[in-house]
């Protein structure tokens, strides 16, 4: 891929102009061409993932400024190593990947672990009164069921189901076995899966 001569980090505040066929485009493609400089495609994958990024983040800070800063950092690192990613297709789970560990460096660096607060996920904008009320009763739902989960079954559970991490990722990231994270996991599952039966 070519380098990069532009070092200025598009800001996810930024209004451009985007190509109508850019901005409807696959994580593939525009991830292509983010890497190959283009600063239009980037500002592409930060409107279409920063609101998942800030979820995930607050989920693990427990505020909203820090997830700002940390989402942030995370644009700035990917624009920085876009170019390194192997499969560009794959660029979700790159990117949450990124967000997850700097908040979790963050924690560390508090020195507290807190507990992981909801997982809210936004309604759409354009979604119609009934659905947006649908969305945020189930957003609610699982908030509440990620809230009766012990602490490290919630962390795994955010860490594969949101940020896509392997078993591996998650048992290296939070220095536990590999064995413990897919029984936390297991655990979280089953009893997700019983707090959420009423959305089935």
């Amino acid at each position: 891929m070519a380098t990069k001569t532009d070092d200025r980090t598009p800001s996810p505040t930024t209004e451009s102009r985007l190509d109508g066929r850019l901005a409807d485009a696959d994580d593939r493609v525009v991830a292509g061409r983010a890497a190959d400089g283009d600063p239009e495609a980037f500002e592409v994958l930060v409107r279409r993932y920063s609101t998942l990024m800030r979820v995930y983040a607050r989920s693990i800070l427990g505020t909203n400024d820090e997830a700002d800063d940390v989402v942030q950092e995370a644009f700035v690192i990917a624009w920085q190593q876009l170019d390194s990613i192997e499969d560009p297709g794959a660029v979700k789970s790159w990117l949450m990947r990124i967000v997850g560990r700097r908040s979790i460096d963050r924690l560390r660096a508090r020195h507290e672990h807190q507990d992981l607060a909801d997982y809210d996920p936004a309604a759409e904008a354009a979604a119609a009164p009934a659905q947006a009320a649908q969305t945020r009763s189930l957003a609610a739902a699982v908030g509440t069921a990620l809230a009766s989960l012990p602490a490290g079954q919630r962390r795994c559970w955010l860490l594969k189901e949101v940020a896509e991490y392997s078993y591996r990722e998650i048992a290296a990231d939070l220095e536990i076995p590999e064995s413990t994270v897919r029984g936390l996991i297991s655990r979280a599952r089953v009893n997700m899966a019983r707090e959420m039966q009423a959305w089935r």
